[in-house]
């Protein structure tokens, strides 16, 4: 025979265990990460885990060893037993604690041999690891190199081929042949087990009931059910059997309730759990009748699985097991019909008469008021002092019986503080002084009582009483040994400025503001605590704080810039006008105070005044550039345009700066004299030529004059002078592109770009060149260039959103979310976004919320007030102009369009909406 065509025996058989191929040969085998994990190394050394679980099986030897036969035949004459003799014996309490204090012992000097043990075990890992690695070691440089290939190379990896030839890849032992479907059928029906019975074949086949029987139902008996059941039963006898030592059981009623609460069938159809808790349940109360819990969860279960009459009977003899355990007769009371339930309270009450609980259930099973007030008063002959029998009976009282009922539950209950200040509300002026003075008796220790007297006196009218009862009682409170803790009496000031009593708070606030504060900590402590109060609309109190803080630290300028812009936002005019006088008397170099004042006179008609506060601040400060151009602008606004010319004369000459210069050419700009703004802006430049506003308004005037040769030089020399200008270079590229150059406008914004990296408006003007262009494609690739540069940039994401599909907006915008949660051009485009999909709620909601978080971004107000034009009522469009109005914004590059153009320099704010509004394109065609 050839021995070469004879066939391998090993051939499509299994490896033997424990196999390696080619091991013989210095190969090693190891298996993927896909497999069962890291590679490894047959030789390798065992891990923690392995380690330990070879300790875990060495214990259980050792266990299995320790529980040797102790019969005859293991015993040895001079040895004895293998094991214990009385290891079987009672388990005592003795041998318990000595147990404990071996254990201990154990635990501690293992404790103390684990650090020198663990320490010893990672040197020996180390040292062997240094000498042989692990595979997954050996191959990490390559695995680090994949990293570098890309999706081409990998697509054009070959595919693992079977180097077998067709004998050897199709041995016989492989070979199968389907098996027909008739067999495979044959098969299946005689291994079927039949799981329903019909009741029609109880009776020999037929298809006609038994004579006298009803016609059955159509459903089958689930024989697998009554197995399961039955099954059941059986284990909770043999556990019962099990537990059982001398006849008497073991049973943990604590344990039966927690096992209960998980079998409580969540239908009527589990059979199984539900027989199985009722023999729990049933256990519990054999063993322990005194076992309230018992009862009552075997009464629940019953009224769960439907039962309800039977459940009345489980609880009525769980009454008369415990009849001093109250949750079991109101469980009682809850399951009798209502009328029954009374019978059942009234015995509840007999066996209990002083349960506070019983009494109000069966005040409660009273329908009339009066029989209520009838429980309730024979209620307090047994129970005078309970306070909550003694409330509930004040409730249902008209208020002069309820005044003699909280008489005589006063004496009864002296240390209840509600009843003495319920008390002291029901009495006369008199009368609730004497209560409140009892109550200080009987209870030293409660601020509730002081701070009822403080409002009492000021109901009355004696406010001058107010501070003196506060600082008494702190004092008291302090002298009984009760801890002022400043921010309970806050929150208590805080309720009783909403309540009315201000002078009260006002009281508290001064009283205990500045307890438990340190020295150094009081300024900013006062102004979070008055801002806190402010957020909780505790007005009068943040105004009381600010009052304390600025009669501690009266030359704090932030102190009063805070105090002025809360009676800006929160008082009247004439309360922020008397508090900026008396700041500018405490801080007359604080410019911003003084331009304050003049501005709500300003606003509020009164000229003369305003010209008077700004005189004065010009004697404090002689020559703040500030005060100059408010005064300016005071008369601009008023159409007094030669005293406005005459005060820029004599700033121009007195305080001579950039701005000062910048605001004598607009205002000959905007009233039309071009010759004598174009001298003043020559002047200008040769002074300030590195201010690049006067670079602007010089190539805007020649553009205005269409002289574009002289406004592009004005631009280029402008970008030379103040290169960190972003808006010079933009009107220089904006001025190309007009021209038609828009390869210079390119430029133009690549060299501004390069002069000013990460800068996102460049970034963003450059992209809206290329739109403007209609090269979208190339302007997507500048956007991803720019949120690369500029990954937070809110004014980017908001620009990205309306760049992509439609389908694409909304993942775009929840990207846009993420990265600018807070920034008013991304949360603007999400307005913009619901209201291109006319989801009006929610745009309006987004749109608040844009205003709210900058007032004054103008853009965001034109929006939202043209999409209540579109989509609002009056009032919401009048609401939207009013809040405007209020706001005042300058910004936005819509609104500056509008705002910033000199033919609209006289322009309300109101006016500015109007038009902006107008001049915005359809949400629709975005």
């Amino acid at each position: 025979m050839d021995i070469y065509n004879k066939k391998k025996t090993f051939i499509g058989k299994a490896a033997p265990l424990g196999y390696v191929a080619g091991l013989g040969r210095g190969a090693s085998g190891f298996t993927t990460r896909s497999d069962i994990g890291p590679a490894r190394d047959s030789s390798d050394a065992p891990d923690e885990a392995q380690i330990q679980q070879q300790m875990q099986q060495a214990l259980k030897r050792k266990k299995d060893e320790d529980n040797e036969d102790l019969n005859e035949s293991n015993y040895d004459e001079f040895a004895g037993y293998g094991g214990s003799l009385f290891s079987s014996g009672p388990y005592e309490k003795d041998d318990e604690e000595a147990d404990k204090v071996y254990d201990e012992i154990d635990k501690r000097m293992d404790d103390k041999r684990k650090e020198h043990r663990e320490k010893k075990f990672k040197e020996t890992v180390e040292k062997y690891r240094a000498e042989r690695p692990k595979i997954q070691q050996q191959f990490s440089d390559l695995k680090r190199k994949l990293s570098d290939v890309s999706a081409n190379e990998w697509a054009t990896l070959p595919e693992v081929g079977d180097s077998r030839n067709k004998k050897m890849r199709n041995p016989r032992t492989e070979r199968f042949t389907p098996v027909p479907d008739s067999v495979i059928k044959s098969a299946l029906l005689a291994g079927q087990t039949s799981t329903s019975v019909n009741p029609m074949e109880q009776f020999g086949g037929l298809n006609t009931p038994y004579p006298g029987m009803a016609t059955p139902s159509t459903t089958d008996l689930d024989l697998n059910k009554i197995g399961e059941a039955r099954k059941s039963l059986v284990g909770v006898k043999l556990d019962q059997a099990s537990d059982s030592v001398s006849g008497q059981t073991v049973v943990d009623p604590k344990g039966y309730l927690t096992d209960l609460q998980s079998l409580t069938p969540s239908s009527s159809g589990d059979i199984g759990d539900i027989k199985k808790a009722r023999l729990l349940l049933k256990s519990v109360i054999t063993t322990n009748q005194k076992h309230a819990p018992g009862w009552i969860a075997a009464a629940r279960l019953e009224e769960v699985t439907g039962h309800i009459q039977k459940a009345r009977n489980f609880i009525m003899k769980g009454t008369e097991a415990c009849p001093k355990n109250e949750d079991v007769w109101l469980e009682a009371v809850r399951l009798q019909p209502k009328e029954l339930s009374k019978g059942v309270v009234a015995q509840a009450i007999k066996q209990l008469s002083q349960s506070v609980r019983l009494w109000i259930k069966a005040a409660d099973l009273e329908d009339e008021r009066a029989a209520q007030k009838r429980v309730f008063r024979k209620a307090l002959e047994n129970i005078p002092n309970s306070v909550r029998l003694w409330k509930a009976a004040v409730e249902l009282e008209d208020p002069e019986d309820a005044r003699i009922l909280l008489t005589r539950a006063v004496e009864c209950c002296p240390q209840s503080v509600e009843l003495w200040l319920a008390l002291a509300h029901l009495e006369t002026y008199e009368n609730g002084r004497r209560v409140l003075n009892k109550a200080r008796e009987n209870i030293p220790t409660d601020r509730q009582i002081w701070i009822t007297a403080a409002k009492l006196e000021e109901a009355n009218g004696n406010t001058p009483l107010v501070d003196k009862i506060i600082e008494r009682g702190v004092t008291s409170l302090s002298s009984n040994g009760v801890e002022i803790n400043r921010e309970l009496w806050i929150v208590d000031a805080e309720e009783a400025d909403k309540a009315g009593a201000t002078y009260t708070a006002q009281a508290i606030i001064r009283t205990v503001i500045g307890i438990g504060v340190e020295d150094e900590d009081r300024k900013h402590t006062w102004i979070e605590d008055a801002e806190s109060c402010a957020v909780h609309s505790a007005y009068e109190c943040a105004r009381a704080i600010y009052a304390y803080a600025l009669k501690t630290f009266p030359n704090k300028k932030s102190i009063w810039l805070r105090a002025s812009y809360f009676e800006k936002n929160h008082g009247t005019r004439e309360s922020l006008e008397t508090l900026l006088q008396s700041a500018v008397k405490h801080c007359p170099k604080a410019e911003v105070l003084w331009l304050m004042g003049a501005k709500s006179k300003w606003m509020a008609g009164d000229i003369s005044a305003a010209r008077n506060i700004l005189s004065l601040a010009f004697q404090a400060n002689p020559n703040s550039e500030e005060i100059w151009l408010a005064a300016v602008k005071l008369e601009s606004e008023n159409n007094e345009d030669e005293r406005a010319r005459q005060l820029l004369t004599k700033a121009r000459m007195s305080a001579p700066t950039a701005r000062v210069f910048m605001k004598s050419v607009r205002l000959e700009w905007v009233l039309g004299n071009l010759r004598q703004a174009k001298e003043m802006l020559k002047e200008a430049l040769r002074k300030y030529d590195s201010f690049p506003k006067l670079w602007m308004m010089k190539g805007q005037l020649h553009e205005e004059e269409k002289d574009l040769y002289e406004a592009t030089q004005a631009y280029r020399n402008g970008t030379k002078k103040c290169p960190t200008s972003i808006h010079l270079w933009i009107l220089l590229a904006k001025l190309e592109e007009k021209q038609g150059n828009l390869t210079k406008a390119r430029s133009v914004m690549e060299q501004a770009r390069h002069r000013n990296p990460q800068t996102d408006e460049l970034w963003l003007h450059s992209i809206r060149i290329e739109v403007r262009a209609k090269q979208l494609e190339f302007a997507k690739s500048l956007l991803a260039k720019a949120m690369q540069v500029c990954p937070s940039s809110g004014i980017l994401w908001a620009e990205s959103i309306f760049m992509v599909s439609r389908p694409q907006r909304k993942t775009k915008s929840v990207d846009a979310l993420k990265k600018c949660e807070h920034d008013p051009n991304v949360l603007l485009a999400v307005s913009k976004l619901f209201w291109s999909e006319r989801k009006v709620t929610k745009a309006r909601e987004w749109f608040q919320r844009t205003v709210k978080i900058d007032p004054d971004f103008g853009d965001a107000w034109a929006y939202f007030y043209k999409f209540e034009l579109q989509h609002g009522t009056e009032a919401n469009q009048k609401s939207v102009l009013e809040k405007c109005t209020k706001s005042e914004p300058h910004h936005g590059a819509e609104w500056q369009v509008i705002s910033k153009s000199t033919k609209n320099w006289r322009l309300k704010t109101k006016d500015i909406l109007h038009q902006v509004a107008r001049s915005l394109k359809s949400i629709e065609n975005v």
